[in-house]
Protein backbone atom coordinates (compact mmCIF):
# COMPACT_ATOMS: atom_id res chain seq x y z
CA UNK A 1 0.00 0.00 0.00
CA UNK A 2 1.12 3.52 -0.69
CA UNK A 3 1.46 6.11 2.07
CA UNK A 4 -1.60 7.91 0.74
CA UNK A 5 -3.70 4.73 0.82
CA UNK A 6 -2.55 3.89 4.37
CA UNK A 7 -3.37 7.40 5.58
CA UNK A 8 -6.83 7.27 4.03
CA UNK A 9 -7.46 3.84 5.56
CA UNK A 10 -6.21 4.92 8.97
CA UNK A 11 -7.96 8.30 8.75
CA UNK A 12 -4.79 10.23 9.56
CA UNK A 13 -3.14 13.08 7.69
CA UNK A 14 0.01 12.52 5.68
CA UNK A 15 1.73 15.26 7.73
CA UNK A 16 0.87 13.37 10.91
CA UNK A 17 2.24 10.16 9.40
CA UNK A 18 5.57 11.76 8.56
CA UNK A 19 5.82 13.42 11.97
CA UNK A 20 5.34 10.09 13.75
CA UNK A 21 8.61 8.67 15.11
CA UNK A 22 8.48 4.91 15.50
CA UNK A 23 11.76 4.90 17.43
CA UNK A 24 11.71 7.95 19.72
CA UNK A 25 14.75 8.72 21.83
CA UNK A 26 14.36 7.64 25.46
CA UNK A 27 13.17 10.40 27.78
CA UNK A 28 15.66 11.68 30.35
CA UNK A 29 14.26 10.63 33.72
CA UNK A 30 16.43 13.27 35.37
CA UNK A 31 15.19 16.16 33.23
CA UNK A 32 13.18 17.87 35.98
CA UNK A 33 16.02 17.41 38.46
CA UNK A 34 18.49 18.77 35.91
CA UNK A 35 16.20 21.77 35.50
CA UNK A 36 16.30 22.49 39.25
CA UNK A 37 20.09 21.99 39.43
CA UNK A 38 20.54 24.45 36.55
CA UNK A 39 18.46 27.04 38.42
CA UNK A 40 20.53 26.62 41.57
CA UNK A 41 23.83 26.70 39.65
CA UNK A 42 22.86 30.03 38.05
CA UNK A 43 21.56 31.51 41.30
CA UNK A 44 24.56 30.32 43.34
CA UNK A 45 27.38 29.98 40.83
CA UNK A 46 29.90 29.34 43.63
CA UNK A 47 28.05 26.23 44.90
CA UNK A 48 29.62 22.80 44.47
CA UNK A 49 28.04 19.38 44.66
CA UNK A 50 27.52 19.24 48.47
CA UNK A 51 25.87 22.65 48.70
CA UNK A 52 23.69 22.08 45.64
CA UNK A 53 22.59 18.75 47.13
CA UNK A 54 21.72 20.48 50.39
CA UNK A 55 19.83 23.22 48.54
CA UNK A 56 17.85 20.59 46.60
CA UNK A 57 16.84 18.92 49.85
CA UNK A 58 15.75 22.28 51.26
CA UNK A 59 13.53 22.63 48.19
CA UNK A 60 11.88 19.25 48.81
CA UNK A 61 13.92 16.96 46.57
CA UNK A 62 14.84 13.49 47.83
CA UNK A 63 18.18 13.03 46.16
CA UNK A 64 21.65 11.78 47.04
CA UNK A 65 24.99 13.46 46.44
CA UNK A 66 26.12 10.77 43.99
CA UNK A 67 23.17 11.37 41.68
CA UNK A 68 23.66 15.13 41.90
CA UNK A 69 27.37 14.73 41.21
CA UNK A 70 26.70 12.58 38.15
CA UNK A 71 24.27 15.10 36.68
CA UNK A 72 26.59 18.02 37.39
CA UNK A 73 29.48 16.14 35.77
CA UNK A 74 27.40 15.37 32.66
CA UNK A 75 26.30 19.03 32.42
CA UNK A 76 29.79 20.42 33.07
CA UNK A 77 28.71 22.10 36.31
CA UNK A 78 31.15 20.55 38.74
CA UNK A 79 33.64 23.37 38.40
CA UNK A 80 33.52 26.86 36.94
CA UNK A 81 36.97 27.72 35.69
CA UNK A 82 38.56 30.57 37.60
CA UNK A 83 41.55 32.22 35.98
CA UNK A 84 44.38 33.92 37.82
CA UNK A 85 43.40 37.12 39.54
CA UNK A 86 44.62 39.74 41.97
CA UNK A 87 42.63 40.13 45.17
CA UNK A 88 41.61 43.74 45.73
CA UNK A 89 38.71 43.40 48.12
CA UNK A 90 36.89 40.36 49.41
CA UNK A 91 33.31 39.24 49.18
CA UNK A 92 31.62 36.54 51.22
CA UNK A 93 31.10 34.48 48.06
CA UNK A 94 34.42 34.78 46.26
CA UNK A 95 37.75 36.58 46.41
CA UNK A 96 37.39 38.69 43.30
CA UNK A 97 37.09 42.44 43.54
CA UNK A 98 33.58 43.74 44.13
CA UNK A 99 32.53 47.06 42.63
CA UNK A 100 29.85 49.41 44.03
CA UNK A 101 26.40 49.67 42.52
CA UNK A 102 26.31 52.69 40.18
CA UNK A 103 23.22 51.77 38.18
CA UNK A 104 20.76 52.40 40.98
CA UNK A 105 21.14 56.17 40.82
CA UNK A 106 21.33 56.54 37.03
CA UNK A 107 18.64 58.31 35.00
CA UNK A 108 18.92 57.22 31.39
CA UNK A 109 18.37 59.59 28.47
CA UNK A 110 19.81 57.57 25.59
CA UNK A 111 21.55 54.42 24.43
CA UNK A 112 25.04 53.33 25.46
CA UNK A 113 24.77 54.88 28.90
CA UNK A 114 24.10 51.65 30.78
CA UNK A 115 24.66 48.08 29.68
CA UNK A 116 23.39 45.17 31.76
CA UNK A 117 24.93 41.70 31.57
CA UNK A 118 23.20 38.52 32.57
CA UNK A 119 23.29 34.75 32.04
CA UNK A 120 20.32 32.45 31.77
CA UNK A 121 19.78 28.90 30.63
CA UNK A 122 17.54 27.42 27.98
CA UNK A 123 15.94 24.05 28.55
CA UNK A 124 15.89 21.98 25.38
CA UNK A 125 14.24 18.61 24.95
CA UNK A 126 17.30 16.58 25.88
CA UNK A 127 19.81 19.07 27.32
CA UNK A 128 20.44 22.58 28.59
CA UNK A 129 22.41 25.41 27.04
CA UNK A 130 23.51 28.71 28.55
CA UNK A 131 22.88 32.14 27.09
CA UNK A 132 24.99 35.14 28.11
CA UNK A 133 23.78 38.54 26.97
CA UNK A 134 24.65 42.21 27.18
CA UNK A 135 21.55 44.41 27.13
CA UNK A 136 21.34 48.13 26.46
CA UNK A 137 19.17 49.32 29.36
CA UNK A 138 17.67 52.32 27.51
CA UNK A 139 16.62 50.59 24.28
CA UNK A 140 16.24 47.13 25.89
CA UNK A 141 18.05 45.61 22.93
CA UNK A 142 20.44 42.69 23.17
CA UNK A 143 23.67 44.00 21.70
CA UNK A 144 25.90 41.06 22.55
CA UNK A 145 25.25 37.40 23.18
CA UNK A 146 26.94 34.01 23.37
CA UNK A 147 25.47 30.52 23.58
CA UNK A 148 27.23 27.39 24.82
CA UNK A 149 26.88 24.24 26.90
CA UNK A 150 29.08 25.51 29.74
CA UNK A 151 29.14 28.28 32.33
CA UNK A 152 32.83 29.12 32.15
CA UNK A 153 33.87 32.76 32.25
CA UNK A 154 34.70 32.96 28.52
CA UNK A 155 30.97 32.65 27.79
CA UNK A 156 30.32 36.08 29.34
CA UNK A 157 33.46 37.49 27.71
CA UNK A 158 32.28 36.39 24.25
CA UNK A 159 28.99 38.25 24.74
CA UNK A 160 30.80 41.39 25.87
CA UNK A 161 33.22 41.29 22.95
CA UNK A 162 30.29 41.08 20.53
CA UNK A 163 28.73 44.13 22.19
CA UNK A 164 31.92 46.13 21.72
CA UNK A 165 32.15 45.05 18.07
CA UNK A 166 28.58 46.13 17.36
CA UNK A 167 28.69 49.39 19.30
CA UNK A 168 31.32 52.08 19.78
CA UNK A 169 30.20 53.37 23.17
CA UNK A 170 31.54 56.69 24.46
CA UNK A 171 33.79 56.78 27.48
CA UNK A 172 31.71 56.87 30.63
CA UNK A 173 29.45 53.96 29.74
CA UNK A 174 28.41 51.97 32.83
CA UNK A 175 28.32 48.17 32.81
CA UNK A 176 26.11 46.55 35.45
CA UNK A 177 26.01 42.88 36.45
CA UNK A 178 25.65 40.67 39.47
CA UNK A 179 28.68 39.59 41.51
CA UNK A 180 28.94 36.16 39.92
CA UNK A 181 32.24 34.52 39.09
CA UNK A 182 31.62 35.12 35.37
CA UNK A 183 31.71 38.92 35.78
CA UNK A 184 34.18 39.57 38.61
CA UNK A 185 37.45 38.06 37.25
CA UNK A 186 40.20 40.33 35.94
CA UNK A 187 39.76 39.00 32.39
CA UNK A 188 36.24 40.43 32.28
CA UNK A 189 36.72 43.62 34.28
CA UNK A 190 40.00 44.30 32.49
CA UNK A 191 38.21 44.27 29.14
CA UNK A 192 35.74 46.81 30.48
CA UNK A 193 38.52 49.07 31.75
CA UNK A 194 40.30 48.90 28.38
CA UNK A 195 37.22 50.51 26.82
CA UNK A 196 36.86 53.14 29.54
CA UNK A 197 33.74 51.53 30.98
CA UNK A 198 32.62 52.13 34.56
CA UNK A 199 31.93 48.90 36.44
CA UNK A 200 28.79 48.50 38.53
CA UNK A 201 27.68 45.42 40.47
CA UNK A 202 24.48 44.66 42.32
CA UNK A 203 24.30 44.77 46.07
CA UNK A 204 24.75 41.56 48.02
CA UNK A 205 21.49 39.63 48.11
CA UNK A 206 19.86 41.99 45.60
CA UNK A 207 20.88 40.90 42.08
CA UNK A 208 18.71 43.48 40.29
CA UNK A 209 18.67 46.99 41.71
CA UNK A 210 16.42 48.63 39.11
CA UNK A 211 13.23 47.52 37.46
CA UNK A 212 14.70 47.50 33.95
CA UNK A 213 17.38 45.04 35.03
CA UNK A 214 14.76 42.36 35.66
CA UNK A 215 14.19 42.39 31.89
CA UNK A 216 17.39 40.38 31.57
CA UNK A 217 15.75 37.29 33.05
CA UNK A 218 13.58 36.95 29.95
CA UNK A 219 16.06 38.03 27.33
CA UNK A 220 15.61 35.10 24.93
CA UNK A 221 12.78 36.76 22.91
CA UNK A 222 14.35 40.23 22.95
CA UNK A 223 15.36 42.09 19.82
CA UNK A 224 18.97 41.59 18.84
CA UNK A 225 19.39 44.37 16.33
Amino acid sequence: MTVRQMCELGQVSRAGFYRFDANPEPCDEDLDLRDEIQRIALEFSFYGRPRITAELKRRGWKVGHRRVGRIMREDNLLCLRRRKFIVATTDSRHNFRVYPNLAGSMKLTGIDQLWIADITYIRLEMEFVYLAVVLDAFSRRVIGWALDRHLEDDLAIAALEMAFRRRAPPEGLTHHSDRGVQYAPNDYTGLLKEHGVRISMSRSGNPYDKDYASHCTSIAPCATS
